[in-house]
């Protein structure tokens, strides 16, 4: 009966590292990723698109076509 629950207590700890190893290699991919996206800088075309649509709201609310 001892050996049994060593062997599941083994068993569990060895499937909660593993998910605990997963869980950081994710961790460590996302800051990764942000690093990345924050050296890149904000996208000036997406600036600009937004910038024409409230530039066409506004024209569009003082009735300017």
């Amino acid at each position: 009966m001892a050996k049994k629950s060593v062997k599941m207590a083994a068993a569990l700890a060895a499937v909660n590292a593993y998910l605990q190893q997963e869980a950081e290699a994710a961790y460590l991919e996302q800051q990764a990723m942000a690093a990345a996206a924050a050296k890149a800088g904000p996208n000036l075309w997406a600036i600009s698109g937004r910038q024409e649509m409230m530039s066409m709201r506004r024209m569009l609310q003082a009735r300017l076509f």
